[in-house]
């Protein structure tokens, strides 16, 4: 069922909040504002505290979310990202640096990327790990892999569930995308992934 505005939820009169009274003595607003900034009337929603609280939660609660389901498809931070997460990447250290700040002042941030990479490559094995790539897609697809020998091919296989990116990429060079089938539990069988993973059309 669709939410209304609230503006539906509006009725004359009804007041949301209820404030103390004030501790200084009032004053005319032509004293505190420049004519030109007064607005002679302003059309806000009157509604109830209670309305507001119950229409805003109903809103959010038509969001995708960790709380209510699992988002197979889309951008790697769509699909499952702890709370906690979302708590370290508002730390002021990480949510107000800007891209054109001195690096003098970025060594924690780059530390943090430089460790990070070092752990990764230590837990994987690989030589070296690469933090660069600005999303799944930046690197999805790069334009040395479909220069390489072999790569004539003209039937591209891939889950629908993979990265939603990756289906585009054999139409935007050309050739044609196909799936291979998986179970309801995501599960590929090793002969539908093998055979043949990349076919001649």
């Amino acid at each position: 069922m669709a939410e209304p505005i609230i503006y539906e939820y509006s009725s004359p009169g009804r007041v949301g909040a209820a404030l103390p009274e004030a501790e200084v003595p009032p004053a005319p607003l032509a004293d505190l504002l420049p004519s030109e900034f007064v607005r002679t009337d302003l059309p806000l929603p009157e509604v109830g505290e209670l309305d507001v609280v119950r229409h805003f939660t109903r809103l959010s609660q038509q969001n995708v979310c960790i709380d209510t389901t699992f988002y197979p498809l889309g951008s790697c931070t769509m699909k499952y990202n702890p709370k906690i997460n979302e708590d370290a990447a508002r730390l002021a250290g990480f949510a107000q640096i800007h891209p054109y700040q001195p690096e003098s002042t970025l060594q924690g941030a780059l530390q943090l990327i430089f460790e990070l990479q070092e752990y990764l490559a230590e837990v994987s094995g690989m030589a070296g790990v690469t933090l660069q790539p600005a999303a799944g897609a930046h690197g999805n697809s790069p334009e040395s892999c479909w220069r390489a020998p072999g790569m004539s091919r003209r039937v591209i296989r891939g889950k629908p569930s993979s990265f939603p990116t990756r289906p585009t990429e054999p139409i935007l060079r050309r050739r044609q995308a196909a799936g291979i089938r998986s179970s309801i539990s995501n599960r590929t069988s090793r002969a539908e992934s093998m055979w043949p993973r990349w076919r001649k059309s």
